[in-house]
C-alpha cells in the first residue's frame, strides 16, 4: 500500500476503470482528474492540460 500523496489523471482514451485499482493500492489520493480528451501519451497530445493538472496537484500539497 502506497501512503504517499498521490494524484491520478484519467484521460478519455485511456483505461477508464482505474479508480478501483488506484484506491486499492494508494491510501492517500489527494487529487483526481478526469479529462475528455487525451490518452496514454497525454504529454504529447495535450501538454497544456497535463501541466496545469500537475501544477494543481502540487499546489494542493502545500
Amino acid at each position: 500500500m502506497n501512503a504517499a500523496p498521490t494524484g491520478v489523471a484519467v484521460f478519455a482514451d485511456d483505461f477508464q476503470t482505474i479508480k478501483v485499482f488506484a484506491e486499492r493500492d494508494n491510501s492517500a489520493i489527494v487529487h483526481w482528474s478526469r479529462f475528455e480528451k487525451g490518452g496514454h501519451f497525454a504529454a504529447l497530445e495535450i501538454p497544456e492540460l497535463l501541466v496545469d493538472d500537475i501544477r494543481t496537484f502540487f499546489a494542493a500539497l502545500r
